[in-house]
């Protein structure tokens, strides 16, 4: 099959480079030319494991393309994926403009391609794959409709949300728990049913499109509450003296809870759990329902991101505070795996230690550029490219993100590079036994301070 996917972002060259794999010709549309330019020399903009080798080998075999023109690229398609971005507004919502924007380009480029009596005989069916509130799909064919006129031009809606994880994409999409699709006509069901034929067909969930919508939104919510009621339980365990470890080997050996996303930390991040759970309290609200659990998940996530500087604060106040500190940091994305920062818990903290006059000199294996694009060039933030660099000659070790690398350090050598054996643990990677017979004060979430 000819397939359009519309958006060259994390989802949107994921999906494309995957449908390629299996055999399908792919053309991804982006606006941005100087991406479309890069994509073209193989080069892919963020980091996730086995994409590039992947989209390197569709392309050299010809089933994978990128370009800006979407007239060219939908003429013959039987589907366009649309997978551009939905950032939050200021209000939490989910900002639509690029969807609206796509949805249009889609109807004009249709519209050209009947003049030129290019356009596919068959109704082009039009997926939305972007994380959107409920009703968007409903929006996409009013907007589309809206372009198309009179022309007689006629295109099928379905819903497919993405359930792609940072960090094991690729595996994801070919090798899926499910795939969720909400579809209204059985020419949409059936176009889906063929495009997804590489997966078992009990993995297929179709659904009407509000169900589809809401789906992903409510997978995310479920995750994001469970990480959130965690990092609350970790904060009353320290202040009574339990240990979150312990409370979680015993809650994972209950069928009833299970053991995933039950460890506490320092806080979500990503480009998912904390705009999704924003959006899906603004559009309950626009509906008539206040949400006050998801409200309280973000907030408690947004509180747990201080964790980190607010142990760091309280390790140094007799000391005369953080003012000319230096603090080692080792990790900057938001989970391993992945270049991305957004909203990760690191970018927190080193905000609030610039704020408070400390340096910081910070180490992680995949997101350096990503954070120095985000936050540019900051007097007091330096990287380093080899952990021990970032340790030698701090006061402090920070561990933000659980990168492998991070996990069986040289902990005498640790040790002797920094000014004083103090290590605040926002992901609890090591045993507090261990730190006690290394010689380190050591503090992490949830446990009891060494």
């Amino acid at each position: 099959m000819k397939l359009v996917i519309i958006g060259s972002g994390y989802v949107g060259l994921a999906t494309g480079t995957c449908l390629a794999r299996f055999g399908n010709n792919v053309v991804c549309v982006d606006v941005d030319e100087s991406r479309v330019s890069a994509l073209r020399q193989g080069e892919v903009p963020f980091y996730e494991p086995g994409l590039s080798d992947m989209m390197k080998r569709n392309m050299a075999e010809e089933r994978l393309s990128f370009t800006t023109r979407m007239t060219e690229a939908l003429k013959d398609a039987e589907a366009c994926f649309i997978c551009v971005g939905t950032p939050s507004s200021q209000d939490g919502g989910a900002d639509l403009t690029y969807v609206e924007q796509a949805s249009r380009d889609i109807a004009n480029a249709m519209k050209a391609n009947l003049k030129a009596n290019a356009q596919n005989a068959a109704p082009l069916l039009v997926v939305v794959k972007s994380t959107s509130p409920v009703g968007t799909n409903a929006k996409v064919k009013k907007w589309i409709s809206e372009e198309l006129g009179d022309s007689g031009v006629e295109f099928v809606m379905a819903s497919n949300p993405e359930f792609l994880r940072e960090g094991s994409a690729v595996r994801d999409f070919t090798e899926p728990e499910r795939v969720v699709i909400g579809v209204d006509s059985e020419m949409a069901e059936a176009r889906m049913r063929a495009i997804y034929s590489f997966t078992e067909p009990e993995k297929l969930i179709f659904m009407d499109i509000p169900s589809a919508e809401m789906t992903k939104y409510a997978a995310n919510a479920m995750l994001a509450t469970r990480i959130s009621f965690m990092n609350e339980m970790a904060n009353i365990c320290e202040r009574v003296g339990a240990n979150v470890d312990s409370l979680r080997k015993a809650m994972a050996l209950d069928s009833r809870i299970g053991g995933k996303f039950l460890y506490a930390g320092c806080g979500y991040g990503g480009s998912c759990f904390p705009k999704d759970v924003r959006a899906l309290c603004d559009f309950a609200r626009a509906s008539g329902y206040d949400s006050r659990i998801l409200t309280a998940v973000d907030e408690v996530n947004v509180r747990q991101k201080e964790v980190l500087y607010e142990k760091l604060s309280a390790c140094f106040a007799a000391g005369g505070g953080l003012e000319g500190k230096t603090i080692a940091l080792w990790g900057l994305a938001f989970k391993p795996k992945t270049s991305d920062t957004r909203e990760a818990p690191a970018l927190t903290l080193i905000q609030s230690l610039l704020d408070a006059r400390a340096r910081i000199q910070a180490h992680d294996p995949r997101a350096i550029d990503e954070t120095r694009r985000y936050l540019g060039e900051r007097q007091g933030l330096l990287y380093t490219h080899d952990p021990y660099d970032a340790v030698n000659g701090a006061d402090a070790l920070v561990v933000a993100t659980e990168w492998d690398v991070y996990r069986q350090p040289d902990f005498e050598r640790v040790r002797r590079l920094l000014n004083s054996p103090l290590i605040v643990d926002g992901r609890n990677l090591y045993s507090l036994s261990e730190m006690k017979k290394a010689g380190f004060r050591y503090y992490s979430v949830g446990r009891a301070a060494v």
